[in-house]
């Protein structure tokens, strides 16, 4: 008689146990709707026959321990066994979740015990910033308008300018309900100091990275001040260089132009300019006379005279200039004459050349 108690305690014990180690996770899950919903359910129990899944008391689907999954009405559910879990463990699965899916999850295990957790479903919708890019003068007060429509629940609105977090004090936020989805309307003003990007975040707790709304401020005339002034410095170098560099360009055309120019002078004119210094040195220096500048040649530009000129001058012996007596006076008649009939010969001679 005192078996049977002690073995009904025994039972008890065993089955409290079973109830304290079976688990379901995670027990809180927050998803955004239209991504997918994830629980286990794992027991060290091997008794258990049937496991079923509920939505909000309301059951979904059916896992029989002998043949797995049983078929259900609802496509958006299903369930996997856990391969890494050395208990009996099944994965329930919930696809494309909706606000209707919210509530509680629950596993029971027939004639054992039953688990819960909570599922929460939100509404993720969209942001814009009003207006297209902008135009501005640096120092101009500009306004920007945002709005976050369609969500649940109420998102969190954030400003970013060049890529940096607005403090909240510096915009304003209102929040409208309606049918259950929360509207956001933000309005921020910013003194037009850089060329920028202005974007407007929004976001839920289940979203993974927000939904973003930019537009781009441009300034006009603005001048960036860097901390060591680099950019002001380059700028004037890089100046002073091409101009310098447009100088030296300048004086070089100049130059070339200028021997160019020399370098294009008729070979005839130089052949004459020669010609001109020779006759007039070797003549003067030959009959210790002075040159005449006026003279020309009576065809400058024909070239047998030229050669002509030349081939006498290659053959004249200037030594009968030097022999030309000077004209010496002298009081006895026939000296007088022999002196100028000698001088008489001396200019005639001089003459005969002359005109060749």
């Amino acid at each position: 008689m005192e078996i049977l108690p002690l073995l009904v305690l025994v039972l008890s014990w065993w089955g409290e146990a079973a109830r304290t180690q079976m688990k379901l996770t995670p027990a809180r899950l927050i998803v955004v709707g239209g991504d997918e919903a994830k629980f286990r359910c794992s027991t060290p129990n091997t008794a258990w026959t049937v496991m079923t899944w509920l939505l909000g008391n309301r059951p979904v689907l059916t896992i029989d321990k002998q043949n797995g999954v049983l078929p259900t009405v609802n496509p958006n559910v299903t369930a996997v066994k856990c391969s890494e879990s050395s208990a009996d463990c099944w994965e329930f699965i919930l696809r494309h979740t909706e606000r209707s899916n919210q509530g509680q999850v629950a596993c029971d295990l027939q004639l054992i015990d039953r688990r819960t957790a909570e599922l929460f479903v939100q509404e993720k919708g969209n942001v814009k910033v009003f207006g297209e890019n902008r135009l501005a003068f640096k120092g101009e007060l500009v306004l920007f308008q945002c709005q976050a429509a369609g969500w649940y629940p109420e998102p969190t609105v954030q400003w970013q300018v060049h890529d940096k977090k607005v403090s909240r004090d510096e915009y304003n936020i209102s929040t409208e309900e309606k049918e259950n989805l929360f509207t956001v309307s933000s309005n921020l003003s910013i003194r037009a100091g850089r060329s920028s990007v202005v974007g407007c975040l929004a976001s839920v707790s289940a979203l993974k990275k927000p939904l973003e709304s930019s537009v781009t401020l441009t300034v006009v005339a603005e001048v960036l001040e860097e901390e060591d002034d680099c950019t002001i410095l380059v700028a004037v170098t890089a100046s002073l260089a091409a101009l310098l560099l447009l100088v030296l360009l300048s004086i070089c055309t100049v130059l070339c132009y200028r021997h160019r120019r020399k370098a294009k002078k008729s070979p005839q004119d130089v052949l004459r300019s020669d010609q001109s210094r020779f006759w007039g040195s070797s003549v003067a220096e030959a009959t210790g006379g002075n040159v005449n500048q006026g003279f020309s040649s009576e065809s400058t530009t024909d070239v047998d005279s030229s050669e002509i000129i030349i081939g006498t001058r290659s053959q004249m012996s200037f030594d009968t200039f030097r022999k030309v007596p000077d004209v010496v006076r002298s009081s006895s008649s026939s000296l007088h004459n022999e002196g100028r009939n000698s001088e008489d010969n001396a200019f005639s001679n001089v003459r005969r050349i002359t005109t060749v």
